[in-house]
């Protein structure tokens, strides 16, 4: 397989191989987004047929068992029944109307009633507008004009954003983006994730200033780094002291780790929440909401503006409300922790056996397996793990029809469409692939 889509001339072209020299010619570097070239570990990209359940299948017939999930969304699995059903019965009704439906207000009242901090609610199309939004809004309703990330935190492409960011652009190799003015970023201030002191000498430093704190309270786009202890709780503090915002990107972990989110695990609520994958059930979505305080601000009750033609899609409305209602079912999210335990036990006991110098992370439904000496607590020390180690775990793992992120600097995600048994085999793959690239 590897071999094929590397283009081994000896063997015939692979259907991907060949989709992918037209693509190049149609499309920037063949692809619509950057990680799905394959730059990160080599080689050329699969390319995609159809998905079922647990699989992805591609144009030449393999089969996978799929950990990248749409890079999260398809926690049910893909093409779940009651989801499908959904988005048919919807689209026989119209695509889109620009206009007001009910299921927009039938989904914004799940959310709010799985995530305690969210009174009003906001969609859009993607969580880069979810998080360009919510921080207009943050800087409407204080009056300030800074903000806080943190390095290797990805919150979207908006050019505010791309300082030191993570996933992709950590990929890439580029910690900034070309065709950014220094002026839009200007009121961007960064710090190390898990160093809440470098925040706080941020604060006593622009104490009247910050508009608010934007955060991944896991960081999933520079692998998965979990937050340290206390570290979410002193941001909490910080904000209040200063009168500045939190803003929680859970578009990774929302309804992912937990039915309410990370905020959920740890008892903290932030002013603004950005979501986005799940609550679209796979459907281009996104959403920011909180405080009703904050939230009337936007227009047309606020004056801070912001639209979109196609936010609140039927067909993306009906597809999120499907999902979210069987995530509430009992048990779902023990399962889902059941299984991303045994996962992740498996491949700490694979690690240990094969004597490889790897770091296992997980939380919820979310894994990691950084090739690295030391434990992974920010973008420095992700950045010090072995990719080319990771590269040729890649190629070993899809030999063995185990699909991952084509990338070090991406989180795993495990979906409730995965047995045991497929759980077992992942791990027994895994144990080869160790060995053979040691």
């Amino acid at each position: 397989m590897q071999n094929q889509i590397q283009g081994d001339s000896s063997l015939q072209l692979s259907h991907s191989h060949v989709l992918f020299q037209e693509a190049q010619t149609l499309l920037p570097g063949g692809v619509n987004s950057p990680v799905r070239a394959f730059r990160g570990v080599g080689g050329e990209p699969v390319f995609i047929d159809h998905a079922q359940g647990p699989y992805l299948y591609d144009v030449d017939g393999n089969r996978y068992l799929d950990y990248v999930q749409s890079w999260g969304p398809m926690i049910l699995g893909h093409a779940y029944p009651s989801v499908v059903e959904a988005v048919i019965e919807a689209s026989k009704r119209g695509f889109s109307f620009g206009a007001p439906t009910q299921a927009e207000s039938a989904l914004a009242k799940l959310v709010i009633e799985c995530v305690p901090s969210v009174e009003m609610l906001r969609f859009v199309n993607s969580g880069t507008e979810a998080t360009m939004s919510a921080l207009r809004l943050a800087r409407a309703y204080t009056g300030r004009n800074k903000i806080i990330k943190f390095s290797g935190c990805y919150h979207g492409h908006a050019d505010m954003l791309l300082v030191q960011a993570g996933s992709g652009v950590a990929t890439m190799g580029l910690p900034d983006s070309p065709g950014v003015p220094a002026e839009t970023t200007a009121h961007t201030l960064t710090a190390a994730y898990n160093d809440s002191a470098a925040v706080e000498t941020l604060f006593r430093t622009y104490p009247n200033d910050i508009a608010a704190i934007i955060v991944e309270p896991v960081a999933a786009n520079m692998g998965l780094v979990l937050p340290a202890d206390g570290f979410l709780e002193r941001l909490r503090a910080l904000t209040l002291q200063y009168g500045a915002l939190l803003i929680f990107d859970e578009v990774m972990t929302g309804f992912r780790v937990a039915l309410g989110g990370m905020q959920q695990r740890v008892g903290i609520k932030p002013d603004l929440t950005c979501f986005g994958k799940i609550i679209g059930g796979g459907l281009p979505v996104g959403a920011y909401g909180g405080q009703r305080a904050i939230m009337q601000h936007v227009a047309p009750i606020g004056t801070m503006y912001q639209a979109g033609t196609l936010s609140g899609n039927p067909l993306a409305m009906a597809a999120g409300i499907a999902t979210l209602q069987e995530l509430r079912k009992l048990g779902q999210y023990e399962q889902l922790e059941h299984k991303s335990q045994l996962l992740a036990e498996g491949l700490q006991r694979v690690v240990h056996d094969t004597g490889t110098k790897a770091q296992v992370v997980r939380i919820g439904a979310m894994f990691c397996l950084y090739f690295a000496d030391e434990p992974v607590t920010d973008y420095a020390s992700a950045k010090r793990s072995d990719t080319a180690r990771y590269a040729r775990f890649f190629w070993e793992m899809l030999a063995r029809n185990v699909y991952l992120p084509p990338s070090q600097f991406e989180a795993c995600f495990i979906s409730l469409a995965l047995s045991d048994a497929m759980l077992e085999e992942t791990i027994r793959s895994a144990e080869l692939a160790l060995r053979k690239t040691a």
